[in-house]
């Protein structure tokens, strides 16, 4: 009767990983119970999200093949329109986010074009609207740039509205950190940085007003939810986040939060179901809205 914060089904976004090829189901093993999945079998779990009442998912791509541009990410044909395609047939009103980022895609690992060893900001921008615009055609609810790419949100907007997708929100990865905990997506996403790392365009974990600047730069260029990234241990983010902005606040619970919590539940070392819920009642509690978790389908179930 006097609980302060309550979890909902509605409060999820459940991450899907997809690949080329058919009935495809393979196990990511830094990540327990996460698989990547041809587009068949990710229409398999969506309606398994669907069933368990979570409202939406978001989907990452890896092609078959890379390239120094990533130009499959806005390939009409590639794994994630074909997906958004493919779900949208059988599931109309379940949410597609659709992510937008190169780094799944390009044969060196990082998030934009590169020169001399070096990411090319401006250069990035245009592909990165490319991506948007063909996830917008292939039936995409939400639009999620994940590059830090400054400007992009500006970009991904005016193509969007250049295409007739003006009514189409943007969720921006607005304070994405430069974090270790992403260690077990890259194996899934088959996109660690050949070279180098990404604390260029990510940001440092020590600061706090840098996240507050690049929420306001994302707003002022069009964003409609802004995401921190990743959330446990930024939980004074989200919360500095959500007291500055009237916009609905997203955070990602993310691979290396979530492989954490399975590893030490399946050494016995704690009570996977009481932790899990635990840390997402912490996640809401600190003023996330929504909730990008791995976790999603298991805490369904218990609540």
């Amino acid at each position: 009767m006097v609980r302060e914060t309550e979890l909902s089904p509605s409060d999820f976004i459940y991450p899907i990983f997809v690949v080329e090829g058919r009935s495809v189901r393979h196990p990511i093993p830094s990540m327990p119970g996460i698989f990547n999945l041809s587009v068949d079998q990710a229409v398999e779990e969506a309606r398994l999200v669907k069933n368990a009442g979570i409202p939406a998912i978001i989907l990452f791509g890896i092609p078959g093949a890379k390239d120094a541009r990533g130009s499959g990410a806005y390939d009409n044909a590639g794994v994630v329109p074909r997906a958004i395609r493919a779900i949208k047939e059988l599931f109309p009103d379940l949410q597609i986010v659709a992510d937008v980022c190169l780094c799944e895609y390009t044969d060196h690992g990082h998030c934009g074009v590169i020169q001399a060893q070096e990411v090319q900001n401006d250069a990035t921008l245009p592909i990165l609207a490319q991506a948007a615009v063909a996830y917008a055609r292939a039936g995409a609810d939400i639009i999620a740039p994940s590059d830090m790419m400054d400007g992009r949100i500006g970009a991904i907007r005016k193509a969007l509205d250049e295409a007739r997708f003006e009514s189409l929100p943007i969720m921006s990865y607005a304070a994405k950190y430069a974090s270790g905990f992403y260690g077990p997506f890259r194996e899934a996403a088959q996109s660690t940085p050949q070279f180098g790392d990404r604390r260029g365009y990510q940001m440092d974990p020590a600061n706090v007003r840098e996240a507050l600047k690049e929420v306001a730069q994302d707003l002022e260029e069009g964003a409609d939810i802004v995401m921190v990234k990743p959330a446990m241990a930024y939980l004074d983010v989200i919360r500095r986040v959500k007291t500055q902005v009237n916009v609905p606040v997203a955070a990602y619970n993310v691979s290396g939060e979530y492989s954490m919590v399975k590893a030490a539940a399946q050494n016995g070392w704690i009570d996977y179901d009481r932790v899990m819920m635990e840390i997402l009642t912490g996640i809401k509690r600190a003023g996330a809205d929504l909730i990008l978790t791995y976790h999603a389908l298991d805490a369904v179930k218990l609540l």
